[in-house]
């Protein structure tokens, strides 16, 4: 059983930035990949990025692409999400998850998550 946490939420303007932070409960934090996802009300829960185990490994949805960053610090058990340049349809509730089945665009894929955290973009 893995908990995750999530923190860093909050509300911010157009083009600004936000890092996520999601902790971990186990020890064996290393041998998870971690994923984010983002929800909003109504919508399907949407791919954002993925991390593998060790770190060397990264992927990540087409509309974060290149503003978006995701990096794990594995003793401290935390993944982390850098958000650049923000647009308000970054607006959405935001979830860590983690599986030890490798890298996963799909949150079927994923054994555990986070309760989420809010982030929105707004002027």
């Amino acid at each position: 059983q893995v908990q995750l946490v999530e923190y860093g939420g909050g509300v911010v303007q157009p083009g600004d930035s936000l890092k996520l932070s999601c902790v971990a409960s186990r020890s064996t934090f290393s041998r998870y990949s971690l994923g984010w996802f983002r929800q909003v009300t109504g919508k399907e829960r949407e791919f954002v990025a993925a991390i593998a185990n060790e770190g060397g490994f990264t992927d990540y949805g087409n509309s974060v692409k290149g503003r978006f960053t995701i990096s794990r610090h594995n003793g401290e058990n935390t993944v982390f999400l850098q958000m650049d340049s923000l647009k308000p349809e970054d607006t959405a509730v935001y979830y860590c998850a983690a599986t030890q089945t490798g890298l996963r665009r799909r949150p079927g894929g994923y054994d555990y998550w986070g309760q989420g955290t809010q982030v929105t973009v707004s002027s």
